[in-house]
């Protein structure tokens, strides 16, 4: 069994498997081979200490560096959810296979989609974010797909495999997907509704019209790049969007850590990077007290 689990790739995520590694713990780090697209996309950084006007995309390339250096490599399967068990952890990836670790480290950004009334009431009882752990259970049914980005069009594929009729509405520009039994809706969904069980999901309402248009299916399938972490890790403590940790990095389960964007404003590199470090520091000395 590892002894952490690091749930994202930014600098939160980078920072904790630096200090981890150096105080010699066994990990698996989970994130983007490019590791992070807001690092990437900054046109300059300013304020990063020891860092004078660097590009995002060379700050990248020196985490990049730093890391293949370190002989520290991302797992890039997706993580499909994170279950705290009695005295250890357990991850699911949308790959199929688990992961076991003593602690977790949530450095999971901040989600830049919001969930839209009802998904994450829903979650779970018809709603989805994970097509390959839960499409078997609508084969032969109707379900909706709201797809965030070109880049899961496999996940309708492999949906549409299963699925008698797919409604998409692709909330992206170029979509492409097509398929004798995928059905394409170009209209903002705005509520996910039901009973015990989600089975509509909800329109806006056309500027010439009052009421909200209706959709009825069997389920709905929110595919997006990143979930929020209530809805990846059960019980999870939030207040407004983020993870309440104290000074330790702690989250409310017993094990389970948070670093970075995820637990709340400032969004800096520089509180990210610090706060990964503490979150290690803190795995370690709980890995010390609770040694078999």
């Amino acid at each position: 069994m590892l002894d952490c689990i690091i749930v994202g790739s930014g600098l939160a995520g980078i920072s904790a498997a630096l200090t981890l590694q150096a105080n010699g713990k066994t990990f698996e780090l989970f994130g983007s081979s490019e590791l992070s697209s807001k690092i990437y996309r900054a046109e300059k950084i300013h304020n990063y200490p020891g860092l004078s006007d660097i590009s995002g995309e060379a700050f990248c390339n020196a985490l990049k560096a730093q890391l293949a250096e370190a002989k520290i490599s991302i797992n890039t399967q997706k993580v499909a959810g994170v279950y705290a068990l009695k005295d250890k952890f357990t991850v699911m990836t949308q790959e199929g296979n688990t992961f076991e670790g003593k602690t977790v480290i949530l450095a999971l950004g901040v989600e830049t989609i919001k969930p839209i009334q009802g998904e994450t009431e829903f979650l779970g009882r018809g709603v989805s974010y994970c097509a390959t752990c839960d499409g078997f259970l609508y084969k032969g049914k109707t379900i909706a797909v709201v797809c965030t980005s070109k880049a899961l069009e496999h996940e309708i594929a492999h949906l549409a495999g299963f699925a008698e009729k797919v409604y998409l509405i692709p909330m992206y520009k170029g979509e492409s997907f097509q398929a004798p039994n995928v059905e394409k809706i170009m209209k903002m969904p705005v509520k996910i509704d039901g009973e015990r069980k989600a089975n509509k999901l909800v329109f806006a309402a056309p500027p010439s019209e009052n009421i909200p248009q209706e959709l009825p299916v069997d389920g709905v399938f929110m595919l997006k790049e990143s979930i929020s972490p209530a809805a990846l890790v059960a019980g999870l403590e939030t207040k407004d969007g983020h993870v309440v940790v104290d000074r330790g990095m702690n989250t409310n389960l017993k094990g389970c850590f948070a670093a970075g964007d995820c637990t709340g404003r400032p969004y800096q590199y520089t509180k990210a990077a610090g706060e990964g470090n503490v979150a290690a520091y803190s795995v370690t000395a709980y890995c010390a007290a609770n040694k078999e």
